[in-house]
């Protein structure tokens, strides 16, 4: 088992860290870039900023918070319908990364009031099996820097897709499979 203060510590660092890191790399996207998708089905920018702001406080920060005080059970999230649901498609870009800012600050200024041996508690998850809040730190980071990865292929796949028929691909396998140009704003 990891020890509980080294995560607890490594953890509040990434997390603090990400919010720049998500601001440098969408900070200044124009408009049709914010909501463009990369292919059919996958999330534009703000959506999947709109996610990481919902995922925030409605699934790892709750989670957290409910191993804190001693609950037994996570209530079921879906973030899929949550997308649809909230219109995560038309919502406001900069509100959206500005929300999802004040609330890792939330979320951090908990962390550092907590001490490391509550995190050991447990919850069962709505399909079954169980989380530790150890577990919850260490996938909260992890869902960061998945977001970031899933964030970096999208813009680069629009961009190669905006400059195509260059060939882009050159700089290695760009993600998702390349549209028609002014393909964007149909979905």
């Amino acid at each position: 088992m990891p020890d509980a203060s080294d995560l607890l510590n490594e953890a509040r660092r990434e997390l603090a860290r990400f919010p720049m890191l998500l601001e440098l790399l969408v900070g200044e996207l124009d408009e049709a870039t914010w909501r463009a998708r990369p292919v059919p089905g996958e999330w534009a920018p703000v959506e999947i900023v709109c996610h990481l702001r919902d995922e925030e406080t409605e699934d790892f920060g709750a989670r957290v918070r409910l191993i804190l005080e001693g609950g037994t059970r996570f209530e079921p999230n879906d973030p899929k319908r949550l997308a649809v649901d909230r219109q995560y498609h038309q919502a406001n870009p900069s509100d959206a990364l500005a929300a999802f800012r004040a609330r890792r600050m939330t979320s951090l200024d908990l962390l550092a009031s907590v001490a490391p041996a509550r995190l050991l508690g447990t919850a069962e998850r709505p399909n079954g099996g169980r989380l530790s809040g150890l577990d919850l730190l260490a996938s909260w980071v992890a869902h960061d820097r998945l977001h970031l990865q899933q964030l970096a292929g999208t813009l680069a796949r629009l961009w190669a897709d905006r400059w195509a028929p260059l060939q882009v691909e050159y700089a290695g396998p760009i993600p998702y499979e390349g549209r028609r140009r002014g393909d964007y704003t149909s979905q």
